[in-house]
């Protein structure tokens, strides 16, 4: 204990709050800002948002709401973090480990931190049965690698997961795009375009706007790598083999 050796002219009690949060290194944040922590008391009223996922495993959705702290509030620190998630269906065939994952997420938000980590950890699981094609022609190994990705979807709506847009990818992916247009169209172009058949066991989703026959990417789980200027393409993140 400290010994006091000079006079008392004044005391003020800290918060327990208050007294929890980390300084910044920098010293440009305020003590009295809130960040997320497990003594964060639950608001009456959270803002949520609800998602329809609906998969080739169950002739029922699965809605997923997840519920978010605003902390901060109206303040240039203002921030929306998400505090609890719940997944309700029909399908009653999952209630165990979904209620169990449910519950394990939200623990996690609780705690604080930098919680985008579960989102690679959920989509990493791959269903030993095999995956499913979703709307559009993306790959989800797993029923969790899809609640992974709607958490990933919310992450970034509410500005927790960056995403800076690259304008040289976005402008290459665009430039393969017309120029795949472009040999379509023209004729006597046998063999501009060749695409790999894709490996997995599942049937094409017709809705797909890439072309027919393009492959499976690894990078963004989307069937739309395609083989183009003597390269294997990928028409929807612009991965390529070729740098």
């Amino acid at each position: 204990m400290k010994e006091i050796k000079q006079k008392i002219i004044g005391y003020e009690v800290v918060k327990a709050i208050e007294a929890s949060q980390p300084e910044s290194a920098a010293g440009s944040v305020p003590s009295n800002v809130v960040h997320m922590h497990e003594n964060v008391e639950r608001p009456e009223i959270l803002l949520g948002s609800t998602y329809k996922i609906k998969t080739p495993l169950s002739d029922h959705a699965l809605y997923i709401t997840i519920n978010d702290i605003v902390l901060n509030e109206g303040t240039e620190y203002e921030q929306r973090r998400p505090f609890e998630i719940f997944i309700n269906s029909k399908n009653m065939e999952n209630f165990q480990w979904v209620l169990a994952l449910t519950r394990v997420i939200s623990a996690v938000f609780r705690k604080g931190g930098d919680a985008t980590f579960l989102v690679e950890e959920m989509k990493a699981v791959f269903d030993p049965k095999g995956g499913y094609f979703k709307k559009g022609g993306k790959f989800m190994p797993s029923l969790v690698a899809e609640i992974g990705d709607v958490l990933e979807n919310h992450m970034k709506f509410i500005g927790m997961i960056k995403t800076a847009p690259d304008e040289h990818q976005r402008a290459f992916i665009e430039k393969k795009k017309q120029e795949l247009g472009l040999k379509k169209s023209e004729p006597g172009s046998e063999g501009a375009v060749s695409a790999q058949s894709a490996p997995a066991p599942v049937a094409e989703d017709a809705s797909s706007s890439f072309p027919p026959g393009a492959s499976l990417c690894l990078k963004c789980h989307t069937k739309a790598v395609i083989y183009m200027d003597n390269c294997m393409t990928c028409l929807n993140c612009g991965d390529s083999k070729c740098g």
